[in-house]
């Protein structure tokens, strides 16, 4: 006979999870503490000093919970909402941060003298930060909070786990917070979108893997038979950054006691290794993941179902089995064997099938509902993502064609493209799935303003299209003019000559930044008031009911 577990055995599997937790923070501060005091150099004993606060903090943490589910004031039972509307918070604060300096970094490209002369201001050190806070401190945290809100509710089941999914949360944002500050301060492994050293990488896949794990524990455990779609695209986002972020930070640090490592890769192996991890970073944590959210929250939003199911599953395995071989096209007319540039660009061509294949079905997914845009702003800006992921994965295929490539590598082409994406699609889904969130977890009912919503959604899409405009423009100009040559042979422009050239467009993409910047300040206010205002919804849907 099956022994239905009791009340006391679960209060006593969360004590031993409890001491567990705090002796393992107790020894991680510990160990810390002898690091910052032997350190081979003073970023070293900062974070070290960092992770020590952070291990205190958590032990802290830890024994909160334990006291509170001693005096019998929380509870195990429904969903576990807090970690979520924690993760919704942090997305708005790291994305305001992560546009701010975006802004300021690219006032620095029309205006030099902006970079201050001080080291921690330039552009070189800025940059990493910018990229590093929109994709992974406002992206990570939107992909936490929603895949945490999503699989519970397709599963009928909470988290796995207590203390994982805060482990979790914090531990990605103590990450964030490494990786920022070690940018600012000079450390770097030089490699795009893999900028953090060795230890803050150690540190991310302790969480990756807790992650995973507490994404699996909610599937095991679910009541639902189905594992709804959502859910598949969550865990190849899961499992293959997993995969990336390993392989591609294969290091031997110079000391333990140090920041400074070596990459186990040299060459034009390492320069493979790194797009192959960079490509499909864009692949699965900027798509795969992100594409989760487009099938949970528009069906969820326009009240209808997902147009094709069907068209899902296809989209899903053509999409992850052709991605992860599209690297190379970043190495065109490089010392990469042209067999392997062929490679990258054929794969990348035929991306642009499956790509559309999703974006048809999340578009269709209006079928019948096509008149709820016109009266709701937020369903607006989810389509409007839908319809961005579609341009930029044409223009993707397009841009990897090696006589495209020719014309648009190194140039500000490229940064138009990376932005229509990140701005259009990730950012705008992003901001649909918040704005659905914010109600559904605070229980009120509705936005504080539509009107607000409104306004966000047109501001920024203007501040998109000067940005994507002036930065096309500007590129195919930077690419016509460093190939353009006299009638002896030389050069007709120098370089400092296409710089000058591009100054008004650094303009142009500077004004559209700031109006993006302006609707996502409005959109936290927004948020803040439908958080802090009184009126709750009528009648919340009970815990696993839904």
């Amino acid at each position: 006979m099956t022994q239905i577990p009791t009340q006391t055995s679960s209060n006593g599997r969360s004590a031993m999870a409890e001491i567990a937790a705090i002796a393992a923070l107790a020894a991680g501060a510990v160990l810390s503490l002898f690091l910052s005091l032997n350190a081979a150099d003073p970023v070293m004993a900062f974070h070290a000093v960092l992770f020590v606060a952070a291990g205190a903090l958590g032990v802290i943490g830890v024994g909160y919970m334990w006291r509170q589910r001693a005096s019998g004031r929380s509870s195990t039972e429904g969903y576990n909402d807090g970690v979520v509307k924690y993760g919704v918070i942090a997305s708005l604060f790291w994305g305001i941060a992560g546009f701010a300096v975006g802004l300021y970094i690219a006032l620095q490209l029309a205006y030099p003298l902006l970079n201050l002369d001080l080291p921690w201001t330039t552009f070189g050190r800025l940059r990493p930060l910018h990229t590093s806070a929109v994709i992974f401190a406002f992206g990570g945290n939107v992909l936490i909070a929603t895949s945490f809100y999503v699989v519970q509710r397709t599963c009928k089941a909470r988290l796995a786990g207590e203390i994982a999914p805060w482990f979790v949360f914090w531990g990605y944002n103590l990450f964030i917070v490494i990786a920022a500050t070690g940018y600012l301060l000079g450390v770097t492994q030089s490699k795009e979108y893999a900028e953090p050293e060795w230890y803050a990488d150690l540190w991310l896949t302790i969480v990756w893997v807790v992650y995973l794990l507490v994404f699996l524990g909610t599937l095991w455990k679910r009541k639902e038979p189905h594992i709804y779609v959502a859910n598949w695209f969550y865990l190849a986002f899961i499992v293959t950054i997993a995969m990336l972020h390993i392989v591609n930070n294969l290091t031997l640090p110079v000391s333990l006691a140090g920041t400074k490592s070596y990459s186990l890769f040299a060459g034009v192996q390492s320069a493979l290794t790194q797009w192959w991890y960079g490509h499909n970073a864009v692949g699965f944590f900027l798509t795969a993941g992100f594409l989760a959210i487009m099938y949970y929250f528009v069906p969820k939003r326009a009240e209808r179902p997902v147009y094709s199911y069907r068209l899902s599953i296809i989209h899903f395995w053509s999409l992850i089995f052709l991605y992860i071989w599209a690297g190379p096209h970043h190495l065109h007319y490089t010392a990469l064997p042209d067999w392997a540039q062929t490679l990258g660009m054929t794969f990348s061509v035929m991306l642009w099938m499956p790509s559309w294949g999703g974006m048809i079905n999340g578009l269709m997914t209006l079928s019948g509902a096509w008149d709820k845009l016109r009266t709701d702003a937020v369903l607006r800006m989810l389509v409007v993502s839908v319809a961005f992921y579609g341009m930029s994965t044409f223009e993707g295929p397009m841009m990897s064609i090696k006589a495209v490539n020719a014309l648009s590598h190194y140039t500000d082409w490229t940064i138009g493209h990376v932005h229509s994406g990140a701005l259009g699609w990730v950012a705008f889904v992003s901001f649909g799935a918040i704005y659905c969130l914010v109600p559904w977890l605070w229980k009120k009912e509705g936005l504080y303003s539509d009107k607000l919503v409104s306004w966000h959604f047109w501001l920024s899409t203007l501040g998109i299209v000067l940005y994507i405009t002036a930065m096309w423009v500007s590129g195919i100009l930077q690419g016509l003019m460093w190939r353009d040559y006299d009638g002896l042979g030389f050069l007709e422009y120098s370089f400092v000559e296409t710089v000058e050239a591009m100054h008004p467009f650094y303009l142009i993409r500077a004004l559209g930044g700031a109006l993006f910047l302006i609707g996502a300040l409005i959109m936290a206010y927004n948020v803040w008031r439908t958080i802090s205002g009184a009126s709750a919804a009528k009648a919340a849907a009970p815990a696993l009911a839904e």
